[in-house]
């Protein structure tokens, strides 16, 4: 019983956000950007681009050439 505790505990430290690492989800948006033919954007798209979703919560753009 005292296993399901640690490993709640691990589990719980695994998925806290890291300073200046973003995270899981953060991640996962950029993967999902990269899936979708697209490339993150600190500041903006170019103009032969369109915006198709974000890279992360602190506001990265996911940006695509227009089709």
């Amino acid at each position: 019983m005292r296993v399901y505790y640690l490993l709640f505990a691990l589990l719980f430290l695994f998925l806290l956000p890291v300073p200046g690492n973003g995270g899981i989800i953060s991640g996962l948006q950029r993967y999902y950007c990269r899936r979708r033919s697209g490339q993150c954007a600190l500041i903006g798209c170019l103009t032969n681009e369109e915006q198709i979703g974000r890279c992360s919560l602190s506001g990265r753009i996911c940006c695509r050439k227009k089709k």
